[in-house]
């Protein structure tokens, strides 16, 4: 399993170095070379009558998860067989996790909040969630940053590492691509309801297995996998999203807390249903040992790909 030994290489290089600034300020990073790439399509193809920008989604959606997914395939058939094309690949393959910045984002809300410093904490959680964090009290943002952990573990860290573990190079480059688009113009706005609209399933589409893997890991970790299991069970399908309702319950269920539940956005409150109703809101400290979760969830998943590469 060359390819599970290649992403064991990129959690590594990940936990050890993130994606330093210095480099960030030299080259960028392949997210926002995917961006502007996006940027450039949606200006030209996002236009006209709702079937034309349709359209112009679903060519979007090709030529930049294709694109990404072909140019893949031919660096990794550069790539040399044995530990050296592991090692390559696993350092190709590295800027394609965000395993050490998810924790530092939570981290950077937990310090304020820990401190008393509300203002600071909403301003933190405000760069990893879409609410409106104006009006949130310390449990308000607590939970929202737990809710953020949850689904970006899935999206940002199992998901890639799984494709990138089934195809290699080619299936984390396209993950990457559609998570990206699915960001962007994935969003039920006039703007993008119908430009974004193939991009928006396609994520859906690509996330069913990562989604509920995520949440299964989440309930083996923590020590409660019944709780957990439980509340995946009763809420998760009960979620907006198809797939971020696993992990978030999971979270949920194993910590005993509640999660979900009607949020402000800048156009209104959306009355959502609450995950694990019955438990307690979080509490401050509740972030820490989320976090302590989160590190023990990556450590099961890098045993996992221990194993698979050596299979």
């Amino acid at each position: 399993m060359m390819f599970a030994g290649m992403m064991l290489v990129a959690m590594g290089l990940d936990l050890a170095l993130g994606w330093p600034d210095w480099l960030f300020r030299r080259i960028g990073h392949p997210v926002t070379w995917i961006g502007a790439a996006i940027s450039a399509l949606e200006a030209r193809w996002n236009v006209g009558a709702a079937h034309q920008r349709r359209r112009g989604g679903v060519l979007t959606l090709i030529a930049i998860a294709g694109g990404a997914g072909a140019l893949a395939v031919v660096v990794q058939g550069l790539l040399p067989n044995g530990a050296v094309g592991i090692v390559l690949g696993g350092v190709l393959a590295w800027p394609l996790v965000a395993m050490r910045s998810m924790h530092e984002h939570v981290m950077a809300v937990a310090l304020p909040l820990e401190s008393r410093d509300l203002p600071a904490a909403r301003t933190a959680v405000s760069m990893i969630v879409g609410r409106d964090p104006a009006l949130l009290d310390p449990s308000g943002v607590t939970r929202a940053a737990l809710e953020s952990l949850a689904e970006n573990t899935s999206d940002g860290i199992v998901a890639p590492l799984l494709w990138g573990a089934v195809l290699g190079l080619p299936g984390i480059a396209a993950y990457k691509a559609v998570n990206t688009l699915d960001s962007m113009i994935g969003h039920k706005s006039v703007r993008y309801l119908h430009y974004g609209w193939a991009s928006a399933r396609f994520d859906d589409l690509v996330n069913l297995v990562p989604a509920r893997l995520t949440g299964l890991l989440f309930a083996l970790a923590s020590g409660r996998a019944g709780d957990a299991m439980a509340a995946m069970r009763r809420d998760a399908r009960n979620h907006r999203s198809p797939n971020a309702g696993w992990p978030e319950a999971a979270l949920a269920g194993a910590m005993r807390i509640r999660l979900s539940g009607p949020r402000s956005y800048g156009d209104g409150v959306a009355a959502e249903p609450w995950v694990n109703a019955e438990a307690p809101d979080p509490t401050v400290p509740d972030l820490r040992r989320g976090l302590a979760l989160y590190r023990a969830v990556m450590v099961l998943l890098a045993a996992a790909l221990a194993v698979l590469a050596l299979v």
